[in-house]
């Protein structure tokens, strides 16, 4: 057997396959939550304010870190007989599933509140959802090797998410409607409870539990100071001050794209691109092009390291990013389109992958899913924050000139806005190359 047909048979073992439909069932929600959800809302007549505002709801996802202890420590009701990581991924995904459907019953007709409430619901079980499965997939890698095949599988299954959630929904949308295809993706929801039932619980992780819960109960003082700033504690302890520098350049790393993203929807909208169009490119040239990013992000990682993964990711996604304010100024605008969703697509794909790496790299067994969390609520926090004004932004700036105008000059803004991560992680690459060096040269007398 050849190496490439090897490689590939490895994603066809019950294990990588089950990490596929979990990372579908974890991409699933995102979109519907968030830029998707302002399709829906622009094609309503909501304005971009409101859209802006509205998209606050994914911020949940930046807070995960404050249930994560007790999803660390304490089974799910009602379904704790499943064990710790598949009671709360099953649970999630039930809440996601009947949020998503009621988003579907309740529409714009009801009020923004209401659909913003029920909204904020899948946001809440998504969030969670991400939490306990990237723990899963974490805890039960039986080694680094393993862990980079889940990390790639898991990736593959969420970018289908993001196709269907991206791409076909518009198709769903334009010929039926868009409670319809909300309630269509409400019910997929099950491909994932489906695997979380077919999944077995991490042994290894689940002795390290056992033996926390022995030796500090969860309901004794010590055991609940344990449960809630152990793993922040451990996570500093083992980088000591650097971890504020890591925690700082992971922050800034996704701002452009959580920053741009409420705002592409409705842009397309506002320029004329039809939701089939859209559907079309995104269906195609976008897929190829986000599993192109997606290998060549891992092979990038393999070969030359996270680090500096990281900062020609960074640097892709600026570039990618800014380049949509050639679509406003465009007189053709296919051919345009298809060149920068193929650009955007790759580099959003490079660098995610490149980012989950790095942060699976930087967790402690028995603290798995509270710091992950963390890392992952670091990484979002403030993309998601500033996100929610993009809407007043655009229309700031539409009040100096024409709108088409006032787009371009926000996507150059979110663009120019990842430059500080790309910098700070160069300047961390060069402090652990110092650390590295200075460790051989102790070693070496």
């Amino acid at each position: 057997m050849t190496a490439g047909r090897r490689s590939f048979s490895l994603y066809l073992k019950p294990k990588n396959l089950l990490m596929l439909a979990l990372g579908f069932s974890s991409g699933l929600p995102f979109l519907l939550v968030g830029n998707t959800f302002g399709y829906w809302l622009r094609d309503e007549g909501t304005t971009l304010s409101a859209i802006g505002f509205l998209s606050w709801v994914s911020v949940t996802y930046s807070m995960k870190f404050l249930w994560a202890p007790f999803v660390d420590r304490l089974r799910a009701p009602l379904l704790g007989w499943l064990g710790l990581r598949r009671s709360w991924m099953a649970l999630s995904q039930v809440v996601v599933g009947v949020a998503l459907c009621a988003m579907a019953i309740a529409g714009t007709h009801h009020g923004l509140a209401t659909l913003g409430a029920c909204a904020l619901l899948a946001a809440f079980g998504a969030a969670t959802q991400d939490t306990v499965i990237d723990a899963w997939r974490i805890e039960s890698a039986a080694d680094n090797e393993e862990l980079r095949l889940l990390t790639s599988t898991y990736q593959f299954g969420y970018r289908i998410a993001i196709v269907a959630t991206d791409a076909l929904i518009l198709v769903i949308a334009e010929y039926t409607s868009w409670p319809i295809s909300y309630a269509i993706y409400g019910v997929a929801m099950g491909i994932g409870l489906a695997a979380t039932l077919a999944v077995t619980e991490p042994a290894r992780a689940d002795a390290v539990m056992q033996e926390k819960l022995s030796e500090l109960p969860l309901w004794s003082p010590r055991g609940i100071f344990d449960a809630i700033a152990g793993p922040f504690i451990a996570f500093f302890k083992t980088h000591g001050w650097i971890a504020l520098l890591m925690l700082l350049a992971i922050s800034f790393y996704r701002v452009p794209d959580f920053m741009m993203g409420p705002m592409v929807n409705p842009f397309y909208h506002d320029i004329g691109l039809t939701k089939d169009v859209v559907a079309g490119v995104r269906g195609t040239v976008s897929v190829l092009a986000s599993l192109a990013g997606i290998f060549i992000g891992g092979l990038c990682a393999l070969r030359f390291g996270n680090m500096r993964t990281l900062i020609a990711g960074g640097v892709l996604q600026a570039i990618a990013i800014a380049a949509f304010a050639i679509l406003s100024y465009s007189q053709s605008h296919l051919p345009t389109f298809v060149a920068i969703m193929t650009l955007d697509s790759f580099a959003t794909s490079f660098a995610g992958v490149a980012l989950v790496s790095y942060m699976s790299s930087l967790t402690s067994l028995g603290y798995t899913a509270t710091q992950y969390a963390l890392l992952a609520s670091t990484y979002a926090l403030l993309g998601k924050l500033l996100k929610g004004f993009s809407g007043v932004i655009v229309e700031y700036l539409n009040t100096q000139t024409t709108l088409l105008h006032a787009y371009a000059e926000f996507f150059i803004t979110c663009g120019a806005i990842g430059l500080p991560g790309v910098l700070l992680f160069i300047i961390l690459a060069q402090i652990l190359a110092k650390r590295v060096e200075a460790s051989n040269r102790l070693h070496a007398l």
